[in-house]
């Protein structure tokens, strides 16, 4: 499902049901010590995205290498990969790509269901406000407070890798393309160089399925002029680690 999201040059893996019940949802030892102390759903969940990034490593044909988080809970991957990965409850998916097709890419999934009450102040702008009140009545099949919340963490998985420093929720602002199934972002704080050019905002997809919602940026390598094209919206973080 989140494949027709993304470019061809990101190989994704997915999964849907039970982690527990994920094939080939081993640890390395590395990866093992990092969530000895974990209770077994985080265990799980921990595994059954690393077997599917495994997967999807392999199809770029690269081993099955152990995948650490760093200090900030991000995958290290193995040196010319960019990655991204997410899981909530009965899905998991990894995204990878080659560092010189993409710069950065960040993928998040999350159920298609409200946020809990009081969530949207903490994550929006009064204008995302607005804009989701007009695209609910627009479209009420899509629960677009959780499709913002969820465009905000691929945001921040973009922006990481290439900064290193954190994103506010509010540091960023974002719109919506209903028909399209396409957001923008607009970085309201200064946006990483990439080619020599320093970024104002990212691009991205979106869709629901299966009763989930998607969303994916996949920033090209040579994205200087492309992402500073149109305008996109601000993003600030403090939320869900990359994984």
């Amino acid at each position: 499902m989140i494949e027709r999201i993304l470019p061809a040059e990101a190989v994704a893996e997915e999964g849907f049901g039970s982690a527990a019940a994920s094939a080939g949802a081993f640890l390395h030892p590395e990866e093992a010590a990092v969530v000895a102390r974990a209770v077994p759903k985080r265990k799980e969940e921990f595994a059954a995205v690393r077997a599917c990034a495994r997967t999807a490593l392999g199809r770029l044909g690269l081993p099955p290498v152990p995948l650490v988080p760093n200090r900030r809970g991000a995958p290290q991957w193995p040196a010319g990969v960019v990655g991204s990965m997410t899981h909530c409850d009965g899905y998991r998916a990894a995204v990878v790509a080659r560092s010189g097709a993409l710069a950065s890419v960040g993928i998040d999934a999350e159920p298609n269901g409200p946020l809990p009450d009081g969530v949207l102040d903490v994550v929006s702008l009064p204008g995302e406000r607005a804009r989701i009140r007009s695209l609910t009545a627009l479209r009420p099949d899509v629960h677009w407070d959780r499709l913002l919340f969820s465009a905000k963490e691929s945001v921040f998985k973009t922006w990481y890798p290439l900064t290193g420093q954190e994103l506010d929720f509010e540091e960023a602002e974002l719109e919506f393309d209903p028909d399209a199934g396409a957001f923008s972002a607009r970085l309201l704080v200064p946006g990483p160089v990439v080619g020599g050019v320093r970024l104002d905002g990212f691009t991205g997809r979106w869709t629901v399925g299966s009763g989930f919602v998607l969303t994916a940026i996949a920033l090209p390598a040579a994205a200087a002029a492309v992402e500073n094209g149109p305008p996109a919206a601000p993003v600030t973080r403090s939320a869900a680690s990359p994984a």
